[in-house]
């Protein structure tokens, strides 16, 4: 820890405003999705709780608002800035899983194909250019239309199981493509070498020497896709086919919010629409300053 706040990373980020508005925006959002049980004024998927009176109340600060719902109510009554805690935990984990799951299948591969060359190269960048020629969002529509058709009375695990799959499915290329080319270059420099000549194995060398040196670019770019992958996740569930409608996340609030936007209840998507603004635009800030800051030719 000593290493780290007296390096040159701590020093760039406590100088840079912007990322540190970032950092707090971001750990804001994340506080409040995981410790939704004990923050959130009100448990919005709890039946018994539910006050169909107070359907469509208006923020507190507007005419017949309520104190006890800052934000206002949606349809069912259920309070809105608790909704968005609880649906901002469901879109960062299945953002965060798919971006782990992508990264890990898109690291393999790309480890693999660098340092092997050949026709395994070959191989593994033709299926590349294959998924990068569809758009990704159909792909994961086809990867999710697919997994529901094969698990109609699927549980609510393995439909979420079923989502990260399909967004991790059209992001691992990104990964492949980058370690890739990051493995050429070293796999030709003079510490790879000394590990043939003396006889270590090639699957040794790639995990133990070549990987730590590929992974700065990764970092990167993990960062930056958590925030594609929530807005892919959103959209799935903006188009009905996300998370399941007992769980609902960011896209499903906003759904549902928008078949109210013009009769007056415009606080049901626009939170919601705020809240998923806020996320992708704090981590993918953060994602392009810890790219600058791992970049020697910036320093």
């Amino acid at each position: 820890m000593r290493r780290f706040f007296e390096g040159d990373l701590w020093h760039g980020f406590r100088t840079s405003p912007v990322a540190i508005v970032a950092a707090l925006i971001a750990a804001a959002c994340l506080f409040g999705a995981l410790f939704a049980d004990v923050v959130a004024p009100h448990d919005p998927f709890d039946l018994a709780t539910l006050e169909l009176a107070d359907a469509r109340l208006p923020p507190a600060w507007m005419d017949e608002g309520k104190a006890t719902y800052p934000l206002g109510t949606d349809d069912q009554g259920r309070d809105i800035l608790s909704a968005l805690m609880y649906g901002a935990r469901i879109s960062l984990a299945v953002g965060i899983a798919s971006v782990l799951l992508s990264m890990a299948i898109g690291v393999t591969l790309g480890l693999v194909a660098g340092f092997t060359g050949g026709r395994t190269d070959a191989f593994i960048m033709r299926v590349c250019d294959v998924m990068l020629s569809f758009p990704s969002i159909l792909v994961a529509l086809l990867i999710d239309g697919v997994g529901r058709a094969l698990f109609p009375n699927a549980h609510e695990s393995l439909a979420f199981g079923v989502l990260v799959l399909a967004i991790a499915l059209t992001g691992w290329v990104q990964y492949a493509r980058t370690v890739r080319g990051s493995t050429m270059v070293e796999r030709q420099k003079e510490y790879v070498q000394a590990a043939r000549v003396i006889g270590v194995a090639p699957l040794r060398i790639m995990r133990r020497h070549v990987l730590p040196n590929v992974m700065g670019p990764v970092f990167v770019l993990a960062t930056i896709q958590v925030a594609t992958a929530i807005i892919t996740e959103a959209t799935l569930s903006f188009l009905g086919v996300g998370v399941p409608p007992t769980s609902p996340s960011l896209g499903t609030l906003i759904r549902v919010g928008n078949d109210f936007l013009f009769s007056g209840e415009w606080w049901i998507t626009i939170f919601p629409g705020a809240m998923l603004v806020l996320i992708a635009l704090s981590v993918n800030l953060l994602g392009d300053w810890l790219r600058d800051a791992l970049n020697p030719r910036l320093r």
